[in-house]
């Protein structure tokens, strides 16, 4: 059964009677970001951070430093760009850095994914491990959220580039799915579709549409995901392993415009239903589970930022169930394109825009 669309009444009362509605103070890290998409930590505390554009810069002190050198070209139009970006498990020892990007290609574009070696102010070693199959004539729907699971495996989400949504059901392709591949880009031995006659081993779940929120429960090691509805319909999921998740056969989502039905309702057999669904959509982002005890309350919570809405969202879970939904910072009227929480505990936003910040929830 699919989840409320919208935070009860009562959810968000006991949120409030159990001291939990304070609102963090939020303070201004860096500034002069171009539209940055995502962040990493450093071990020696400065910040990685991605600009669509197609730039990676390092801040440090508050400042963003020049661009990075030997990040390859990207298709920076509509949605695409420079997308997500995550350190090895092992930067210590290995220096490497994993991004998303999206690909130019003769034959349109896609979401690919390289390794690097951060070699000072520059990238080396580049390596594209990854690419979107086929490659789509879109500027919609790349992605693209890189997750690394406790195996090593590295989870890729992957959009279904809008014009080309049915093939989000069809397993021969890369269009709305979640792949699982080696940090050297090969097929985990134990990928649910590895014998699958027909399907690209490199699948581990499906029928998506634009997952731009992935996280590992930190309890469970399950990687969680959300995505965007057209006109209602983001879901929030739990991605197992051969998971089909219904894009665009099951869906809460309308047609732009006309708000036609799409697909066949909301429910089937043999698809897993969403923990929860937004209608109307408020455009979820980053997201990450709260494990540190610095927001009284908060410790347990999921928190997602929110394009459309200008929200950061939290949201209460019992296991896998999601009892509560606060809605936070409606005073700060940016778009919030990425949430972390860095190595102090705190939590860390990007917002999307032209001077894009690096915010942090005091």
């Amino acid at each position: 059964m699919r989840a409320q669309s919208a935070p009860s009444a009562q959810s968000t009362q006991g949120a409030a009677q159990a001291g939990e509605a304070v609102e963090p103070r939020v303070a201004t890290v860096a500034g002069g970001l171009d539209q940055p998409w995502s962040l990493a930590f450093l071990p020696d505390g400065r910040l990685l951070v991605t600009e669509k554009a197609g730039r990676m810069r390092l801040v440090a002190d508050g400042k963003p430093l020049p661009p990075l050198s030997g990040v390859p070209d990207v298709d920076d139009g509509g949605q695409g760009g420079l997308l997500d970006v995550v350190l090895s498990p092992n930067f210590a020892s290995d220096r490497s850095v994993f991004f998303s990007f999206s690909e130019p290609g003769s034959r349109g574009n896609g979401t690919a994914v390289a390794r690097a070696v951060l070699d000072g102010t520059r990238l080396a070693e580049l390596k594209v491990i990854f690419r979107q199959e086929p490659k789509v004539a879109s500027r919609a729907h790349f992605g693209s959220r890189l997750v690394f699971g406790r195996d090593g495996n590295l989870f890729v989400t992957l959009g279904d580039r809008f014009s080309r949504r049915d093939e989000a059901q069809h397993l021969g392709n890369h269009l709305g799915k979640v792949v699982r591949i080696t940090p050297d880009g090969g097929v985990p031995r134990d990928n649910p579709l590895v014998q699958r006659a027909g399907a690209r081993p490199e699948i581990w779940s499906w029928g998506h549409r634009n997952v731009q929120g992935a996280a590992l429960h930190p309890r469970s090691g399950a990687l969680w995901v959300h995505e965007h509805g057209p006109q209602g319909g983001d879901e929030l999921n739990i991605a197992a392993a051969g998971g089909n998740h219904g894009w665009p056969a099951i869906t809460a989502g309308r047609e732009y415009g006309s708000g036609a039905a799409i697909g066949e309702g909301e429910a089937r057999a043999g698809i897993a239903p969403a923990l929860r669904t937004w209608v109307p959509s408020v455009a979820p982002s980053g997201m990450a589970f709260v494990t540190s005890d610095r927001y009284p309350g908060w410790q347990g919570s999921l928190v997602m930022g929110t394009l459309k809405a200008q929200r950061l969202l939290r949201l209460t879970l019992d296991g896998d169930r999601v009892t509560g939904e606060q809605r936070l910072l409606a005073g700060l009227g940016e778009r919030l394109r990425d949430v972390r929480q860095g190595p102090d505990g705190r939590l860390y936003l990007l917002t999307d825009s032209g001077d894009g910040r690096v915010l942090r929830l005091e």
